[in-house]
């Protein structure tokens, strides 16, 4: 059975300071905008073909008492453009920015107006055994960043190229 994870929902408390955060710093486009159950909703997409990615629902009276998500991921094409990314969200002063090396990935984690975590990350052409986090060096090119990370992940445990990584966990997904 083929299935694919299209969209995800949140609960707000500002509609609309939400909506500008998705649209204006993380590139969404508003899709619809209506009321269903007495909620007011705002559709938001960056793919054409999918009506929605993110949908904002009114209503949250007050914070969770805990942190419910821990994070909401977006992939991007390349280390290049979470570097850009990171340059982005660092002049808008946005909450809690952490860029990291996952060894398999390169991220920048950050936090939008209601506090919920987000990270913006590409993959790396490598594996190692996770989780597996250190600072990622944002003062480097993107070409020393490659070789860093190479020359790290050369040395933790499971360390391999990430096809082979991918047609290990393929064969897993087909077994089941």
């Amino acid at each position: 059975m083929e299935m694919k994870l299209t969209h995800v929902g949140l609960y707000v408390q500002d509609l609309d300071a939400m909506a500008d955060f998705y649209k204006s710093v993380m590139g969404f486009t508003e899709t619809d905008r209506g009321m269903l159950n007495g909620r007011n909703l705002v559709f938001l997409s960056r793919d054409p073909g999918e009506h929605h990615q993110l949908v904002l629902a009114s209503g949250l009276k007050a914070p969770p008492v805990e942190e419910i998500i821990n994070q909401i991921s977006f992939r991007v094409p390349d280390l290049e453009t979470v570097m850009a990314f990171n340059e982005r969200v660092a002049a808008l002063d946005v909450a809690d920015r952490k860029p990291i090396n996952h060894g398999n990935a390169w991220s920048v984690y950050f936090r939008d107006p209601e506090n919920n975590r987000l990270e913006v990350y590409a993959p790396s052409p490598w594996y190692v055994t996770q989780p597996c986090r250190v600072p990622l060096q944002m003062d480097k090119t993107a070409d020393e960043i490659r070789r860093d990370t190479e020359r790290w992940c050369r040395e933790q445990p499971g360390f391999a190229p990430a096809a082979v990584f991918e047609a290990r966990i393929a064969a897993l997904m087909t077994a089941v």
